[in-house]
């Protein structure tokens, strides 16, 4: 009894070698379904002018020559800058004299109108200016612009900061006090 059942378990092992065999060497060798063969017989390939691969621009790189500018392209550092160049001196000419003109430093126009006090609006908190050129009062809020020219930046209680609208310099006008009359 024992060889019968080695005998039908070697029978169906070789059928299922049988079969796996056919499946992974024999089943490629069944010929193909009309479709892909006609679709194999109408391909035509695209019509390409040169169709060797384009090796220049490869040559051309492999044949470049690295040329350093000093830096080592490994580093994530900084090079160091290049050292200044200094000018060739230039023949004196008698005629112009060796000291350079002082240079120009720009100042902020003095305001017009004389800041002659400070007040707040009762219902808000910006601070309004007063100022007078000796006729008029100009009562000028932070941020407004006075007489077209000078923009009121912050008003302090003792100063006050402006900018000049032509020119965007900044300058300081102190608050002046008026003397008292004299006392009889």
């Amino acid at each position: 009894m024992k060889q019968k059942k080695q005998l039908v378990i070697l029978i169906v092992l070789l059928a299922v070698a049988g079969n796996v065999w056919y499946w992974f060497f024999l089943r490629d060798r069944t010929p193909a379904p009309a479709d892909i063969v006609a679709v194999a017989q109408t391909f035509k390939p695209l019509p390409v002018g040169n169709p060797q691969p384009h090796t220049d621009p490869l040559d051309r790189a492999r044949k470049a020559e690295y040329k350093s500018a000093g830096r080592n392209i490994f580093s994530r550092e900084t090079p160091p800058p290049p050292p200044p160049k200094i000018p060739k001196p230039k023949p004196i000419d008698p005629n112009i004299s060796k000291d350079p003109p002082p240079p120009v430093i720009p100042t902020v126009s003095p305001l017009p109108a004389k800041f002659f006090g400070y007040g707040t609006i009762p219902n808000g908190t910006v601070r309004v200016a007063f100022f007078t050129d000796g006729e008029n009062v100009y009562i000028v809020a932070e941020g407004e612009v006075l007489m077209k020219r000078f923009r009121i930046l912050k008003i302090g209680n003792a100063n006050l900061e402006y900018e000049e609208l032509s020119s965007g310099l900044r300058g300081t006008a102190n608050l002046e006090e008026q003397a008292a009359p004299p006392s009889a």
